[in-house]
């Protein structure tokens, strides 16, 4: 059993180690310093967006021991990421591993580096779920949930599998309590958007919306109960450019029935932008259509 267990302690600490060299140090707030996941060896790196909410004196801690500034390329708070820029070439980019290979049980390392040298929790992944949305807004593609302790600076470090691979970044910010990483098809996905377009684009119609019930003869009408009442309306914005109005109630865009907020959050993702929808909407008891171009939020 002894030998077991040493087994075990040596390989945890080889990966520790090794995982180690793509794990930085992210000093982004006047508080202690979080963690980050070398991206490309030239020089990108990400992070958690809670951990660097201000844009100045951004500075990496190298795994090698050395500190740069750095520029924040983007963010996208809904998915609580942001990208980074140093001006340092020879670092050693993360593999990622898709979460679909990741079963409930596996023994994983959470990394990071708030100090000087890299830190490491044991744990396993407690829960697998599907895609979900963020209270953000973020869309997120699958949610996964260990049980390490998420020590203070640790948010933006990596999740590490037994072969050395990083399933995903760790934030403490997206679920109130709970240990959540950012699996790595959402990692890269929006990594990719925000070096490409430098911000992550999100659906906007310009609207204030609460949801109300509808009366039982448009519940018969149209197949739902409730809709999505404008509690107000921009000037100039998308909504009121399609004649949308204070007061209307939308039950439908682009086909989709709208019955809660997340329906309509949904389907105001960055590919949206720009499409031209149907609106349906119930005005003084009758239901009415419309086209609304989507603008970027």
């Amino acid at each position: 059993m002894s030998d077991i267990l040493q087994s075990i302690s040596t390989a945890a600490a080889d990966l520790a180690e090794s995982a180690g060299r793509s794990v930085v140090r992210v000093e982004g707030r006047h508080r202690l310093p979080a963690s980050g996941v070398v991206y490309t060896a030239d020089g990108i790196i990400l992070t958690a967006h809670h951990v660097v909410e201000r844009d100045e004196q951004l500075r990496v801690g190298l795994p090698t021991g050395g500190n740069v500034d750095a520029e924040l390329v983007g963010r996208d708070p809904g998915s609580d990421l942001a990208v980074l820029r140093v001006a340092t070439t020879g670092l050693t980019a993360a593999t990622w591993i898709d979460a679909d290979e990741l079963r409930v049980g596996n023994l994983i390392l959470a990394l990071g580096r708030p100090g000087q040298s890299v830190q490491a929790t044991l744990g396993i992944v407690s829960a697998r779920g599907g895609a979900w949305r963020t209270g953000s807004g973020g869309d997120i593609d699958r949610y996964l949930q260990t049980d390490v302790v998420m020590y203070p600076g640790f948010s933006g470090g990596a999740l590490v599998t037994a072969d050395g691979r990083f399933g995903g970044i760790n934030s403490s910010a997206l679920v109130r309590g709970v240990s959540v990483t950012i699996p790595a098809a959402t990692v890269v996905r929006v990594a990719s958007t925000i070096l490409a377009h430098g911000r992550m684009p999100r659906g906007y119609l310009g609207v204030g919306i609460q949801p109300v019930r509808l009366d039982a003869s448009l519940q018969e009408q149209l197949g739902q109960q409730t809709g999505l009442m404008l509690m107000s309306v921009e000037a100039g914005a998308p909504a009121a450019q399609g004649g949308l109005l204070q007061g209307d109630v939308i039950v439908t865009l682009d086909g989709q029935r709208i019955r809660q907020m997340d329906d309509l959050q949904t389907l105001l993702v960055g590919s949206q932008v720009g499409r031209t929808v149907t609106v349906r909407y119930v005005r003084a008891g009758a239901v009415h259509e419309t086209w609304v171009t989507v603008g970027q939020k």
